[in-house]
């Protein structure tokens, strides 16, 4: 039979449960020691009568006596001026030596309180009190891309704020953004540490009280399913907000478009295709140089952006006449009245009714300005509309594979001509995957086993007789290891082109857009950075969640899509003219003009010669080899 506890272990037991409960227990118990020390003291003191009072004091009371004691506890120095050794024996045995055991203890209790909070704060645990801020919900080399943009785009809001949660460590996230991000302008960025999976880690950023949420999938493992859970605990956490919410994030397989986009009936979810994104961007530019640089123009907060207008002023009047209606914004299309019908390009005869909104390129939505009246553009150097061009057979050589090979390729297949050819080297690895792409009506494929970075495989290949070749990263390997692999290839390229007069034209894909500056030595002609692109159309609709069907509709092949044409096809060259000449020159053929390329730009500037959205009124003289930008069928 056992024994029972005995006091000293009942003491020992409830006084090891209150120290449990934290730092505050703790205080309170030191202050109820410190209680009993100061009124046993003054008890003692008053009863003794003028045997424990100080010397010299006749008359001592219980007050007097408390607060004498109580000074002593505080203070331990405060005895060395007592006189009377029956006072001071009193004094230094409770108060004194009491005093300085719960001093010593309560800044001990203090000193752990306040570690504990800092180390509380470095793991990132602590609410975020923002309003109608940004939330990042994961963690990748995309988020560096994100941010920037981000910071950029927020520079006319007051006092914005972007809030992350990640399987991180907050420091780490802090140090990481300070080497990546030099200057936020004026966001605050906050990062949280926690898995955004778990809604009780969610609630530290408060999504009820954001404007918008980016969900970014890990570059490891299995992403598709991080986002799924991701917006579940987001969509149906039981703490979540009456008003929908606006979630951008981003989808590997296309099966699991449809699962994100049911998760979010009651809200807007935007939910992109990365690899059909990437692969359109790719087919398209590996077809027309310059192209890549256009889409990068139009999808960064950095220079001019897509916004949404509406002109009462240009109420039944035609879509033509609004092309020329702004002197420095560019109009693209209609957005109309339902809020669900994108039109780019529309005909130029439409009518913009009541509640239409323009889609326009501008450098902010305060600088649509109307014009009502126009330069008048100089229709003498306007070139008739030339004979329509039939598509012609290709070849086209594809250096690498990946998971985006096989949407290239059905790409591609929308633009060449009947009996084109496409030659794929790789790896024999990949030589199956390859095999499954049966489904095109106007190419051939041929497959070839075989080293990339190869220079005898390159000259065996006779590179020279392909009219485009497309380099893509082996997203098997590091980032870093993939990149390395493309730059050497792509110096290979560069090096026989030079050494034949007969061009053709080189798309590359770079996982890390650092190492863009790198290649620029090589004089490529365009580049696909691949999670780049997608992080930028991703701040974009973080932003503007309108933007989501003009930016599926300008990627998508049967809609209106941009173009590079030959200058000498709308305007004679060697003559000045301003841009609403070209702009003229365009609508004449169903084409929204939005830019031009210049070729003679160094090829190493920033924007390779390609301007979008030029002052309409800028004088300009062409030259052969120039390009118009325009949308058009």
């Amino acid at each position: 039979m056992s024994r029972k506890p005995s006091l000293k272990q009942r003491i020992q037991y409830h006084t090891d449960n209150l120290m449990a409960r934290g730092p505050q227990a703790m205080i309170g118990l030191l202050g109820v020691f410190s209680l009993i020390i100061i009124l046993l003291s003054a008890f003692v003191v008053t009863i003794g009568g003028r045997i424990f009072f100080p010397e010299g004091v006749d008359n001592l009371s219980f007050i007097e006596a408390f607060w004498l004691s109580l000074v002593r506890t505080l203070d331990p120095g405060t005895m060395g001026a007592d006189e009377g050794w029956g006072f001071r024996l009193i004094m230094l045995i409770l108060p004194t030596l009491g005093g300085v055991f719960i001093i010593s203890t309560l800044i001990g209790v203090l000193s752990n309180m306040i570690q504990n909070k800092i180390e509380d704060l470095r793991k990132g645990r602590s609410l975020v009190l923002e309003e109608n801020h940004t939330i990042i919900l994961g963690w990748s080399s995309q988020v560096f891309t994100i941010l920037s943009e981000l910071v950029e785009g927020k520079l006319n809001q007051v006092n914005p704020s972007i809030a992350i949660l990640a399987m991180k460590e907050k420091v780490e996230m802090e140090d990481e953004i300070r080497s990546r991000l030099r200057d936020t302008k004026n966001t605050r960025i906050i990062c949280r540490s926690g898995s955004p999976i778990d809604p009780a880690a969610l609630e530290l950023v408060r999504p009820q009280h954001a404007r918008s949420i980016i969900v970014i999938p890990p570059e490891d493992q299995d992403p598709d399913n991080f986002v799924i859970k991701t917006v579940l605990a987001i969509t149906n956490n039981p703490h979540r907000r009456a008003e929908a919410y606006i979630i951008v994030t981003q989808i590997r397989d296309e099966k699991n478009l449809q699962v994100v986009q049911m998760l979010g009936k009651k809200d807007r979810v935007c939910a992109l295709l990365a690899r059909d994104i990437i692969a359109r961007v790719t087919a398209q530019t590996s077809r027309q140089s310059g192209l890549s640089i256009v889409y990068t123009e139009l999808f960064n907060f950095s220079g001019d952006e897509i916004y949404f207008k509406e002109e009462k002023a240009l109420t039944g009047k035609r879509y033509r006449d609004a092309l020329t209606s702004y002197a420095t914004s560019s109009v693209i299309g209609l957005f109309k009245a339902d809020a669900t019908t994108v039109q780019l390009n529309p005909p130029m005869d439409s009518l913009i009714q009541p509640g239409d909104q323009l889609i326009c390129i501008s450098a902010d939505d305060d600088t649509i300005l109307y014009s009502a009246s126009p330069d008048t553009p100089a229709i003498e150097s306007i070139q008739s509309a030339p004979q329509p061009i039939s598509v012609k057979k290709e070849r086209l050589l594809l250096l690498g594979w990946n998971d985006y090979g096989a949407t290239i390729l059905r790409e591609l297949d929308n633009y060449v001509g009947h009996g084109s050819q496409i030659t794929i080297v790789a790896d024999e690895t990949f030589q199956e995957k390859v095999s499954t792409c049966t489904r095109l009506k106007n190419q051939t494929i041929e497959f070839h086993a075989g080293d990339t970075t190869n220079r005898s495989l390159l000259d065996e290949l006779k590179v020279e007789d392909y009219d485009h070749v497309i380099v893509l990263a082996d997203t098997s390997l590091d980032f870093q290891e993939a990149d390395a692999r493309t730059l050497v290839t792509l110096l290979h390229l560069r090096d026989i082109s030079l050494q034949d007069e007969t061009p053709f034209s080189i798309v590359s894909e770079m996982l890390d857009l650092r190492n863009r500056e790198l290649a620029t030595v090589t004089k490529v002609d365009d580049f696909i950075v691949s999670t780049h692109l997608i992080s930028l159309i991703i701040a974009q609709l973080s932003e503007n969640i309108h933007l989501m069907p003009v930016f599926t509709d300008m990627l998508n092949e049967k809609g209106a899509e941009i173009y590079l044409k030959p200058v000498e096809e709308y305007i004679k060259t060697g003559v000045e003219v301003n841009f609403y000449t070209v702009v003229e020159a365009a609508a004449r053929r169903n084409e929204t003009a939005i830019g031009y390329r210049s070729a003679s730009a160094d090829e190493k500037s920033d924007s390779y010669g390609v301007h979008i959205n030029p002052d309409k009124s800028a004088v300009i003289t062409f030259n052969p080899g120039d390009k118009v930008i325009v949308f058009a069928e």
